[in-house]
């Protein structure tokens, strides 16, 4: 993997495995962002299959968190099975969530949770999903916040590029810095020329640019930490009335631009390793098939 990839590796991230998108939709992802959550959603396709989909996942991300939705007929897949054996493989060190469509039957329910809770003990819950849909995202979000998955992170961070700008004007003067990362609390940026900033002090009237997204809004500057060339600049987000934190507006349009700044460039990485795993495992079964022949 590339070194300029690396740091897309890095958090908690949970990946739904075949979800039925009546019951969870694709814009429940963006919407656990702001919760802190990395989610994503892994369909089955003719490229790779989903075995193929979740060993990748499994030796790529190491802190990770996978849901299969064990409704989902997948060709080749018995999901007590294929759970089962992932449990037995892996122990705790990959985290195996159950999700299925509601029950009408009580004993139904209950060998369920019997099966996957305890006889193989998956460690983030067995959830029966509601028909009506508005009721799933706080039904799972509730089990993704008992089983941490924030990780050791309160806010995700988007790495941005150089494009990504921040200008304000202080001590009469007008300072330009390249933003580094920005999340829903706080951007981090240097300066060529830095500006001698006390502590806790607050800007107001900041122009963020964060790839092509033109902010306005406060900021205090919290922390200067040292690079091998020079300051990292940290502000935390601040509202005009003094209270910490985006207004929802704001808050909103930021949100936006982060998921799509950190799940586009991860969604790239998965497409590119989700090929390069077919073709290695058809590679092999092609070797295989020529020395038994």
């Amino acid at each position: 993997m590339e070194e300029s990839n690396k740091y897309l590796l890095e958090g908690r991230k949970t990946f739904f495995i075949c979800p039925d998108v009546s019951m969870f939709p694709d814009t429940y992802l963006e919407d656990y962002l702001k919760r802190g959550y990395e989610t994503y959603i892994i369909n089955d396709d003719r490229i790779c299959t989903i075995k193929e989909k979740v060993q990748v996942i499994i030796d790529t991300f190491k802190d990770s968190i996978l849901f299969f939705y064990i409704d989902t007929q997948i060709e080749d897949i018995n999901w007590k099975e294929y759970i089962k054996d992932l449990q037995e493989t892996y122990k705790d060190s990959v985290l195996i969530g159950v999700l299925y469509a509601k029950r009408t039957k009580e004993d139904e329910i209950h060998a369920l949770e019997r099966y996957y809770l305890y006889d193989i003990g998956i460690k983030c819950g067995c959830i029966a999903l509601e028909y009506q849909k508005e009721k799933n995202f706080a039904l799972i979000d509730k089990v993704m916040f008992a089983n941490q998955a924030c990780g050791r992170r309160k806010n995700i961070r988007a790495f941005c590029e150089l494009s990504s700008t921040v200008i304000f004007n202080y001590d009469k003067k007008k300072w330009l810095g390249k933003i580094s990362d920005v999340s829903l609390s706080h951007f981090s940026c240097v300066f060529d020329l830095e500006p001698k900033l006390p502590l806790y002090e607050k800007i107001h009237d900041i122009l963020v640019d964060v790839n092509g997204l033109h902010l306005h809004l406060d900021g205090i500057f919290v922390d200067c930490r040292q690079l091998e060339d020079r300051n990292l600049f940290i502000f935390i987000f601040a509202q005009p009335n003094g209270k910490q934190g985006l207004e929802e507006d704001v808050k909103t349009r930021l949100s936006e631009k982060i998921y799509s700044l950190v799940t586009d460039k991860v969604k790239a990485l998965l497409r590119d390793l989700f090929q390069e795993e077919h073709k290695r495992n058809a590679a092999n079964s092609s070797k295989n098939k020529f020395l038994f022949s």
